[in-house]
C-alpha cells in the first residue's frame, strides 16, 4: 500500500500564514501539519509516500528533507501550474503511480487522530471514503449513503440544500482506493473528465460520476468520536489548535474562547450557564420565521428598545436600559461608579476586572461552602468603608442566595449609610419561588432609589446568542447617563423582536423555570452520590463542587474533556479559593445531566 498527499494548493484564505509557505507547513500547536501527517503515515507499512507539490514546493521538499528516510520512501511530483489548476490536475499528475498499488489518498490541510488511519486500513473493503455526519462548521463535498454504507450521491456546493442536511455526510478527504479500482474505473474516468471539463476542477467530481453509474463501488466509512479538522482559514486553524491542544494548554484554549462552542458540536458544555428549557417554546419558531426580515432590516434605536424592555419586564421607561448583553452594561456601570466597591469573592470576575484594583474592598466568606447572609455583608462593610456594594444573587460560582426579605434589609441599611447597592439577579429566576424573588419592580426601585439591578437575559431565558441584558434603577440621572454612553443601535433586530413578542410566551417561560427547578433537585441528588465530589447547595443553574482526592479539579476537568468530551469549569484559580480544589457544574437538560452523571460514576468505579 502507498499514500498520495495532495499539497500543491496556495492556501490563499490563510493569508499571512501562507504568504511564504505552502499550507501544509502551517503549524498547529507548534507542529507543521505535514510533519504530523508524515509521522502518522510512518506508523503504517507503506511502500512509498507520493507528495504532489506546487506552490512553494521547493520549500516543502527542503523542509521535509531526509528526516523520514528511515521510515518512509518519499517521492515528489511537481504541479508547475498550481495557480491555474485545482486538485483534479494534481491527482492526474500521479495517475500512473495511482494504478501501481493500493492507495491512501489524503489532502495535506487535514489534522486528524491516528485512529482514523487504523479504521481505514483495518477495513477489508477495498474502496472507502472516510465521512462524518454533517455539522454546521463543515464545508465542501457532501455525500448521501444508504443503509449498507454505499455512497449513492456526491452533493456539490451548488446542489447543497439545508432542508436535507439530516441525510448528509461530509467527506473527510481521506480515501482508500484499490489499484484495481484506480486502473479500471478512477483513472479512465479521470482522463475523460479532464478532457471534457478541464483541469480547474475537483477530483471528487470523478467519484460523483462513478457513483452515479455504479452506486456500490465506493463505500462510506463513518467516523464517530475521532477528531479531525480541515484547515482552510484562520478560524479553522484556531479551532484545530483547541481540538488538538496539549494537555497543559487545552483548558486555556477552550476557556479563552469565551463561548462559541457550537463550533464543537460533539462537546457537551457544562461550563456556560443558560436555561435549557425555554428553547422548546414556540418563541423560537417565531424568531426563525422572521429571520430574513430581521437580518435585512435595521433595528430601532434606544428609545424604541427602551419602550420594549419596559413592556417586557414591567419597569418604567425612565428606569430601564437595555444592553448588548449584561456585559455592555457592566462595563459602563463599573467605569462610572465613583469611590470604593465592595465585592464578595469568589465571584463573576467581569465586575472587578472593570475596576481599578485599588478601588476594591473584598469580603471572602469564612467557611468551606462560601455561604454568607445579608447580616455578614452589613457587618463586614460596616467596618470596611465602601461607597458601593456589588451583590450577585444567587452568587456565581457559589450558588449562595440571600432571600428577598434579607435583601430588603440590606438595601435599607445601604440607603442609611449612603452606599449604592448593585444587585445582579441574572440567576434569580432559577431560585425556589423565583417569581417573588425579583427586585425588578417600580415600587422597590423607588423605595431604594439609588439601588441598581442588573439582569442577563441570556442566562435566564436561554438565548445567549441574542446578547441582551437590562439595567434598572429609579436613579433617573444615572439611567440617562448610561443610555447616553452606549450606542444608539446597541440592540440588534433579533433582540428587539424577542422583546416585542416575549409577552405572548410568558407562560412558556414560567413553565420552563419550574421544570428547571425540579430537574436541579433531581440532578443535585445524583451528584451527591459521587464520592469524590462535595456539592454546595445552590439556588442558581449550577453547582459549586469541591473535588476530593484522588482527583484534583484540574485533573478531573481535563479527564472529563479528553475522555468524555464534556467541558466543566475549573475554579481553582479564581480569587477567593486560594488554590483549593473547586469546580462549577452547570445544570442542563435531564438527558445531558444523565450523560455527565454516567461519566462521573464510571470514573468513580475505576479510581
Amino acid at each position: 500500500m502507498q499514500a498520495i498527499i495532495l499539497a500543491a494548493g496556495m492556501g490563499k484564505r490563510l493569508r499571512e500564514f501562507t504568504k511564504e509557505n505552502t499550507k501544509c507547513m502551517v503549524q498547529v500547536n507548534g507542529e507543521c501539519i505535514i510533519d504530523r501527517m508524515l509521522s502518522q503515515l510512518s506508523e503504517l507499512s507503506l511502500n512509498r509516500v507520493i507528495i504532489v507539490v506546487g506552490y512553494e514546493g521547493d520549500k516543502l521538499i527542503a523542509h521535509i528533507g531526509d528526516r523520514y528516510s528511515d521510515r518512509l520512501n518519499i517521492e515528489y511530483i511537481k504541479n508547475s501550474v498550481y495557480d491555474r489548476t485545482n486538485n483534479i490536475y494534481s491527482l492526474a499528475l500521479a495517475k500512473e503511480q495511482l494504478q501501481e498499488d493500493d492507495t491512501i489518498l489524503l489532502e495535506s490541510d487535514l489534522i486528524f487522530d491516528s485512529s482514523m488511519l487504523d479504521l481505514l486500513t483495518g477495513d477489508n473493503r477495498p474502496n472507502l471514503a472516510l465521512v462524518a455526519k454533517y455539522e454546521t462548521w463543515m464545508d465542501g463535498t457532501m455525500v448521501c449513503i444508504d443503509e449498507d454504507n454505499n455512497i449513492v450521491n456526491f452533493v456539490t456546493k451548488a446542489a447543497f440544500c439545508y432542508d436535507e442536511v439530516e441525510r448528509y455526510y461530509k467527506t473527510i478527504n481521506i480515501y482508500k482506493f484499490s489499484k484495481e479500482f484506480s486502473r479500471t474505473k478512477y483513472v479512465p474516468f479521470l482522463e475523460a473528465y479532464t478532457k471534457a471539463v478541464g483541469n480547474n476542477e475537483y477530483y471528487e467530481n470523478v467519484l460523483r460520476v462513478i457513483t452515479f453509474l455504479d452506486g456500490k463501488e465506493l463505500k462510506a466509512l463513518p467516523v464517530a468520536n475521532e477528531k479531525w479538522y480541515e484547515i482552510d482559514d484562520k478560524q479553522d486553524l484556531d479551532i484545530a489548535e483547541a481540538l488538538f491542544a496539549e494537555e497543559k494548554d487545552i483548558l486555556r484554549k477552550y476557556y479563552g474562547r469565551f463561548g462559541g462552542f457550537w463550533r464543537f458540536p460533539k462537546m457537551l458544555d457544562f461550563c456556560y450557564l443558560v436555561n435549557p428549557y425555554f428553547g422548546a417554546s414556540k418563541i423560537m419558531d417565531e424568531l426563525q420565521a422572521n429571520f430574513r426580515t430581521l437580518i435585512m432590516e435595521y433595528p430601532s434605536g434606544m428609545k424604541v428598545n427602551t419602550l420594549l424592555a419596559s413592556k417586557c419586564w414591567g419597569i418604567k421607561e425612565e428606569y430601564i436600559v437595555p444592553g448588548n448583553g449584561a456585559a455592555e452594561l457592566i462595563k459602563v456601570l463599573m467605569e462610572k461608579l465613583p469611590g470604593k466597591l465592595g465585592i464578595v469573592r469568589p465571584t463573576f470576575e467581569e465586575y472587578p476586572n472593570r475596576r481599578d484594583k485599588k478601588s476594591l474592598v473584598t469580603f471572602v466568606p469564612d467557611n468551606a461552602d462560601y455561604r454568607y447572609t445579608a447580616q455578614d455583608l452589613m457587618d463586614y462593610f460596616g467596618s470596611n468603608e465602601v461607597d458601593n456594594i456589588l451583590l450577585i444573587n444567587p452568587d456565581n460560582p457559589s450558588g449562595n442566595f440571600i432571600p428577598k426579605e434579607q435583601l430588603m434589609t440590606l438595601a435599607t441599611w445601604c440607603d442609611n449609610k449612603g452606599i449604592r447597592l448593585v444587585v445582579d439577579e441574572s440567576f434569580v429566576d432559577f431560585s425556589e419561588g423565583w417569581e417573588n424573588n425579583t427586585l425588578l419592580c417600580d415600587s422597590i426601585l423607588e423605595e431604594h432609589n439609588r439601588m441598581i439591578v442588573i439582569k442577563s437575559i441570556s442566562k435566564s431565558y436561554g438565548v445567549p446568542g441574542l446578547r441582551l441584558g437590562i439595567l434598572c434603577s429609579a436613579d433617573k440621572e444615572m439611567i440617562a447617563d448610561i443610555k447616553s454612553s452606549v450606542s444608539i443601535w446597541n440592540i440588534n433586530s433579533f433582540c428587539e423582536f424577542f422583546m416585542q413578542i416575549f409577552n405572548k410566551y410568558e407562560s412558556d417561560y414560567r413553565r420552563a423555570c419550574d421544570i428547571f427547578i425540579e430537574e436541579r433537585r433531581r440532578f443535585e441528588a445524583t451528584l451527591r452520590e459521587i464520592g469524590f465530589l462535595r456539592i454546595m447547595p445552590s439556588q442558581a443553574n449550577y453547582f459549586l463542587a469541591e473535588v476530593l482526592p484522588p482527583y484534583t479539579a484540574n485533573g478531573l476537568v481535563l479527564t472529563m474533556l479528553k475522555r468524555y468530551n464534556i467541558l466543566l469549569r475549573d475554579c481553582t484559580s479564581k480569587v477567593g479559593f486560594d488554590g483549593r480544589q473547586y469546580m462549577r457544574i452547570a445544570v442542563r437538560s435531564r438527558k445531558d445531566n444523565e450523560r455527565l452523571i454516567a461519566a462521573l460514576k464510571e470514573l468513580e468505579e475505576v479510581k
